[in-house]
C-alpha cells in the first residue's frame, strides 16, 4: 500500500462540519461592510517579492524569516502574500483608481507565513482586510473601530475582547524616539534576549512588543512614544479617542503597541481576546499615510486593518451561532424505478428553477426505498419527496414529513411548489 500524502504542516483543512459557521460569519461581516459603504476587491495570492520588501520593511520578521518566496520559471522572485494591504495598494496604483482618491474597500482570503505552527497561528491562515483611502482625519479611524465593534456585538463576543490603542506619530517623531529607545535599551544590552539584541540594531520599536516574560520589567521602564509626539499627531489621536468615548467604546491606551510592519503611522489599534496570551490578537490595524507614495502612487492618506478568521472562529465555538450548525435541507428527493429516476432529475431541475432558495438533496447511488428513507432522515431534511414508477406515470409526487407528525400527501408539481412557498416563505 502506498504511503499517505498529508497536508503541509501548519496548513489545515476546513471540514464540512466547520464550513457552515465560517459561511455565516463571513456573511455577517460582508453585510456590515456593505452597509457602511465598503466595496469588495479580489486580489492575487502571489505578488512580486519586491512589493513586500518595499512596503513591510526588509528588517521585519515577516520579510526576514516568514515569507514563502520562490523563483518562477522566468527567474522572477515571487511571494505568497503574507498580508493584504500591500497588494491592495498595488492594485489601486496599477489600475489608476487613485484618480478618485477616496475608496473604501475590503477583501477576504488566505495569507501565508512560515511560522512555527501553534494554537492561533498557522502557515496558511485567512484574513478579512478593510482599507480606506483618501481620508486623512481621525473620523475614518473611528469608523473602522466602530465597525469592528458592531461585528463583535452581532457575534455576541464583544465582552471577550479588549480594544488597545496607541499613536506612532510621524516618521520624524518616530526617528527622534528611536534614538532615545536605542540609548535606553543599549545601556542594558547584556541582559537583552537574542531577539531584542537583533532588533536593537534593526527595528528597536519591536522590542516593546516582546512577549518574553523576562523582558517585561525592562520594557515597562522604557521611554513612552506618546511623550515624543508633536501637536498635530496628538490632536489626531485626541480626535479619535473623543469620538470613541462619545460612542461608548471602552479602550486602553497601550504605549507598547507598535505593530510589526514598517508602514504604520499615527493610529494603531488591536482587539485582543482576554486570556489569549501571545496569540490573542483577533483584529489589528492602523494608519499608513506614506505607503501609497512609497509604492509609486501619489501621496494618499490611508488606514486599514486585518481580522484573523481562525482566531475569530475559535471565539465562537461555544456560541449559539456555532451550536446551530448547518440549516437542514428542505427536501430530500427519493427515486425508484427507471421512470422514477428519470422523472426525478426533471423534477429537481424544475423545482430549482422556480425556487432558487430551495435546499434540495437528490438521492444518488440507488438502493431500496427503505435505504433511501434512512438516508433522507439522516440528512436532517424536513420532507422527503418521492417519485416512483406510479408517481411518474400519474405526473404527481409523494410528500412525507420527516420532522413532524403530518399525513403523507400526493401532490402535483404546482401544488408542491405552492406548499413549499407557504411552508418556507420562499
Amino acid at each position: 500500500m502506498s504511503s499517505k500524502v498529508q497536508a503541509v504542516r501548519g496548513m489545515h483543512d476546513i471540514l464540512p462540519e466547520e464550513t457552515p459557521l465560517w459561511r455565516r460569519v463571513e456573511s455577517i461581516l460582508a453585510d456590515t461592510l456593505r452597509a457602511h459603504g465598503y466595496r469588495e476587491i479580489r486580489l492575487p495570492v502571489v505578488e512580486k517579492t519586491e512589493l513586500f520588501k518595499r512596503s513591510i520593511g526588509e528588517v521585519t520578521d515577516i520579510v526576514e524569516k516568514e515569507m514563502y518566496t520562490f523563483e518562477d520559471k522566468s527567474g522572477e522572485s515571487l511571494t505568497l502574500r503574507p498580508e493584504g494591504t500591500a497588494g491592495c495598494v498595488r492594485a489601486l496604483i496599477e489600475q489608476g483608481l487613485l484618480r478618485n482618491p477616496v475608496h473604501r474597500l475590503w477583501y477576504l482570503g488566505p495569507m501565508f507565513r512560515h511560522e512555527r505552527p501553534q494554537k492561533g497561528r498557522f502557515r496558511q491562515f485567512h484574513q478579512l482586510g478593510v482599507e480606506a483611502f483618501g481620508l486623512p482625519g481621525p473620523d475614518v479611524d473611528a469608523e473602522l473601530i466602530l465597525l469592528t465593534r458592531r461585528w463583535f456585538r452581532q457575534l455576541g463576543i464583544e465582552n471577550q475582547l479588549e480594544l488597545q490603542l496607541n499613536c506612532l506619530g510621524s516618521q520624524i517623531e518616530r526617528q527622534a524616539y528611536r534614538q532615545e529607545l536605542v540609548a535606553y535599551f543599549g545601556s542594558f544590552e547584556r541582559v537583552l534576549d537574542e531577539d531584542s539584541q537583533r532588533r536593537l540594531k534593526t527595528n528597536p520599536l519591536r522590542i516593546l512588543d516582546s512577549k518574553n516574560p523576562a523582558m517585561q520589567e525592562l520594557i515597562a521602564g522604557a521611554p513612552k512614544l506618546l511623550d515624543y509626539l508633536g501637536e498635530s499627531s496628538l490632536a489626531h489621536f485626541q480626535g479619535l479617542t473623543s469620538i470613541l468615548q462619545d460612542c461608548g467604546v471602552r479602550f486602553t491606551i497601550n504605549p507598547r503597541l507598535v505593530r510589526g510592519l514598517d508602514y504604520y503611522c499615527l493610529t494603531v489599534f488591536e482587539w485582543v481576546a482576554q486570556g489569549g496570551g501571545s496569540q490573542g490578537t483577533v483584529c489589528a490595524g492602523g494608519r499608513y499615510d506614506t505607503l501609497v507614495e512609497q509604492l509609486g502612487g501619489r501621496p494618499t492618506p490611508a488606514v486599514g486593518f486585518a481580522l484573523g478568521m481562525e482566531r475569530l472562529i475559535s471565539l465562537l465555538t461555544a456560541s449559539p451561532l456555532a451550536r446551530s450548525g448547518e440549516l437542514p435541507p428542505h427536501l430530500y428527493l427519493i427515486r425508484a424505478g427507471a421512470e422514477g429516476e428519470r422523472n426525478g432529475w426533471l423534477l429537481a431541475e424544475w423545482l430549482r428553477d422556480r425556487l432558487p432558495n430551495l435546499h434540495l438533496i437528490v438521492h444518488l447511488g440507488g438502493g431500496s426505498l427503505k435505504n433511501q428513507f434512512k438516508k433522507a432522515d439522516k440528512s436532517g431534511a424536513w420532507y422527503a419527496v418521492i417519485v416512483g414508477e406510479d408517481e411518474a406515470a400519474r405526473g404527481v409526487v409523494g410528500l412525507k414529513a420527516l420532522r413532524a407528525d403530518e399525513p403523507q400527501q400526493t401532490l402535483s408539481r404546482e401544488q408542491l411548489v405552492a406548499f413549499l412557498q407557504k411552508k418556507f416563505s420562499f
